[in-house]
């Protein structure tokens, strides 16, 4: 069955690494001298996040508006260092992507602004090796996960039907909405189900 997938196309936080974004938040807050709830309901709760992953404010509006936001003059570096705090790669799924890289095409797919692509050699180096320049943010489509948009400008971009791609997320509405664009998807709980998923597909990593 593996011709029947070509590309399987990868979230990243909370699938190809832990994502804790305590641990952001509270750096963001001590160096804005701020609590860590403040720091949230500025960024996350205000939906000002969602205006850096849906590409409505570019890189530099989005790294002025963040500072803005926490009453601190954020640095480009500080917000990557924030960035890179929280997370670690999962070193089993990318073991998994490296069984598959010789078989069907990959890539990433990620909810964030373009800072997190530009940047992503320093926030999480396991990746460059295994992907490439398929390190993709929603924000070079200008829509964020789970408009259905978002997946069918990234498939087209790596010219592949939307039939033949398997999406992987750990959130259910962006599973949702890749299967509303086309797609296959899975919705990542655990490497074990993912496994389990690959075999049924017949390709390489699973169980």
């Amino acid at each position: 069955m593996t011709d029947e997938i070509r590309l399987v196309l990868f979230d990243m936080d909370n699938v190809l690494c832990d994502y804790d974004r305590g641990k952001r938040v509270a750096h963001l807050a001590q160096l804005a001298g701020a609590t860590s709830e403040f720091v949230y309901k500025a960024i996350w709760e205000s939906g000002f996040e969602l205006l850096g992953d849906s590409g409505a404010v570019d890189a530099a509006g989005y790294l002025r508006g963040f500072g803005e936001r926490i009453g601190y003059p954020l640095s480009l570096e500080e917000w990557v260092e924030a960035r890179r705090r929280s997370m670690m790669a999962d070193l089993a799924m990318l073991e998994i992507v490296g069984q598959l890289r010789g078989s069907v095409d990959i890539a990433v797919l990620t909810n964030n602004s373009t800072l997190v692509s530009d940047h992503i050699d320093t926030l999480l180096p396991e990746l460059r090796p295994l992907f490439g320049p398929r390190i993709y943010t929603s924000a070079r489509f200008k829509a964020a996960k789970p408009d259905p948009l978002c997946y069918r400008l990234c498939v087209s971009e790596l010219g592949v039907k939307p039939e033949a791609v398997l999406f992987v997320d750990d959130l259910e509405e962006n599973v949702a909405g890749a299967r509303e664009a086309g797609l296959r998807a899975h919705h990542h709980t655990s490497v074990q189900t993912f496994r389990q998923v690959l075999s049924s597909y017949g390709l390489p990593g699973g169980q």
